[in-house]
């Protein structure tokens, strides 16, 4: 390989993609996006993305760290994993998408009110109790989250669906006294701890 090429691919090779790759989940597969934008006509949200995915690893490849980071594009991925299965070179995208958007949130780089962001910590945050989700508590956290008169709206427009799974014993009221965990909760706990001394021993390593 000659020096010139050498200087090419260190060039190419910029300090935010190398901070991508360092910190975010599969990171080290941006640099084989190819942009045929197969992802983007894959996606079933394509229209409402402000970036699609191959615009997200073109800016990486740029550097425009605050652009991408600031982006609220990889919190609009929903996980159906089309990008995935078309993509002709198979990168994780949806992988990319999501690891972008935990390490946007680690540096506390989310959008203002972002409702995606918002809602993945509901649902964390409910998860984490027992270690099952409760869904009539995350319901209705989501129905008041833009307030208590919206809550009111939302809940009264969702009455006849919310009595239907009541009588067919979808959904019960006892759920919101307690509802089920896993049979294991120590463990479940001592898992998640275990687990969080794992991500912040990397995040020391990585240094950000």
């Amino acid at each position: 390989m000659t020096e010139l090429n050498t200087a090419m691919i260190e060039q190419y090779r910029n300090s935010f993609l190398q901070e991508v790759e360092a910190n975010v989940e599969e990171g080290e597969w941006v640099k084989m996006c190819m942009q045929c934008g197969v992802c983007a006509g894959s996606c079933p949200l394509g229209n409402a993305w402000e970036h699609p995915p191959q615009e997200i690893f073109m800016m990486i490849r740029a550097g425009k760290r605050e652009a991408v980071l600031s982006s609220d594009s990889m919190w609009m991925c929903t996980s159906c994993y089309n990008c995935i299965s078309r993509c002709p070179r198979g990168l994780p995208i949806t992988h990319i998408m999501h690891g972008l958007a935990h390490y946007a949130q680690r540096l506390g780089l989310v959008p203002k009110n972002q409702p995606t962001q918002r809602f993945a910590q509901m649902f964390w945050q409910n998860l984490n109790k027992k270690g099952r989700v409760n869904e009539l508590k995350l319901g209705l956290s989501l129905y008041f989250m833009n307030g208590f008169g919206e809550g009111v709206k939302t809940s009264l427009k969702m009455k006849d669906i919310g009595l239907g799974m009541l009588k067919t014993k979808r959904m019960a009221v006892t759920e919101a006294f307690g509802g089920h965990g896993v049979k294991d909760l120590s463990g479940f706990q001592k898992i998640m701890k275990k687990a969080h001394e794992l991500e912040d021993a990397r995040i020391q390593k990585s240094g950000n």
